[in-house]
């Protein structure tokens, strides 16, 4: 039988706003706790979102609070580390949101306090539930296209001073990089298809010269090279610095088909010859949080607390892997050379 899960959100922004109203709408879970350091009006939270919300502002008040069961952190990046690892000695469960850290030492170190803890975690890479990526997976394991051996899965959303998070992605210090601000989403939307686990990255670096994204610290793109260990190759492109419309690229070749975003073109089909098919789904096609399938990732995880079992496809240990290819990529654009994983 499943049991309601009390849920305290770290951070009230754009991505909270999301998460509380997805959160809410599963079988098990209801948000009943805000951390804030602005001073947020209990009544007013109650009023937007439904339920008596408590407000804190000290965070280990907040932890304190043993009616909390799971703890969602929606803060900036470089809070992270220690708002995860301070939840998870509190004995709570944890929704992260991306990227989950800035460098791979500090995603170590998440990582082992929730080892050590025996924390269940969900972090939001919630593309992968959302039906554009789990009809081609499903496709991809039905062996419709046959075995891949090239794809390519990329990001281009221009995120200027128009879009929400701009404010504080600009910088090092919470943006990171291209990959880490968004285009992780790409990146990890390939290694789910691809299927196999990466052997060696190669990146490049560039930035767009209009000035709208000249407060960037960090360059705004990043095309990330990737051969896997089956001997496939790929491709991700990470650009945050574009003037159009947004678009998930995703391009996948096997030896029986392609698929190119929701069009499938495969020989084991009775089809006509040279025709794409094209797949009733829903498209990643826009950046705005409240366009994400937070509400199904959240219900799996509810859904998997129930049975006491890791979260689905987006545990942090499953993130984590992708986190590390990540890293490697950056690392190799900054220094100039491949990486070996």
């Amino acid at each position: 039988m499943s049991k309601t899960y009390n849920v305290g959100v770290i951070g009230y922004g754009w991505a909270a706003t999301a998460h509380i109203e997805a959160i809410n709408k599963t079988t098990q879970g209801r948000v009943t706790a805000v951390y804030s350091s602005r001073a947020l009006d209990p009544a007013t939270l109650a009023a937007a979102h439904g339920g008596e919300i408590k407000v804190y502002h000290k965070v280990e008040d907040f932890l304190a609070d043993d009616s909390i069961d799971v703890v969602d952190i929606t803060s900036y990046p470089a809070q992270h580390k220690e708002q995860a690892i301070a939840a998870a000695k509190a004995g709570k469960q944890v929704i992260l949101e991306k990227p989950i850290t800035l460098n791979i030492e500090d995603a170590e170190a998440i990582k082992a306090a929730f080892e050590e803890h025996g924390t269940k975690s969900c972090v939001c890479f919630e593309l992968r539930f959302i039906s554009q990526l789990t009809t081609i997976k499903a496709l991809l394991d039905d062996g419709m296209i046959g075995d891949v051996h090239y794809g390519e899965v990329d990001y281009y959303h221009g995120i200027g001073p128009w879009y929400g998070q701009y404010r504080w992605n600009t910088t090092r210090e919470n943006g990171g990089s291209s990959l880490l601000s968004a285009g992780c989403h790409a990146l990890d939307a390939l290694l789910l298809c691809m299927g196999s686990e990466v052997e060696e990255v190669t990146a490049y670096n560039a930035q767009s010269k209009n000035a709208v994204f000249a407060e960037y610290e960090y360059p705004t793109t990043t095309t990330t090279l990737l051969k896997f260990k089956n001997g496939a190759v790929g491709k991700c492109a990470s650009v945050i610095d574009c003037l159009q419309p947004y678009y998930f690229h995703t391009h996948l070749c096997g030896s029986e088909g392609s698929i190119l975003d929701n069009k499938l073109y495969s020989s084991k089909l009775h089809l006509r010859d040279k025709i794409w098919t094209e797949l009733p789904v829903a498209l990643a096609d826009s950046g705005d949080v409240a366009d994400h399938p937070y509400q199904d990732q959240f219900q799996a995880f509810f859904d998997a607390l129930d049975r006491d079992e890791a979260m689905p496809l987006t545990s942090y240990e499953d993130a984590f892997k992708t986190f590390r290819v990540l890293f490697a990529a950056d690392q190799s654009a900054a220094e100039g050379r491949t990486i070996r994983l």
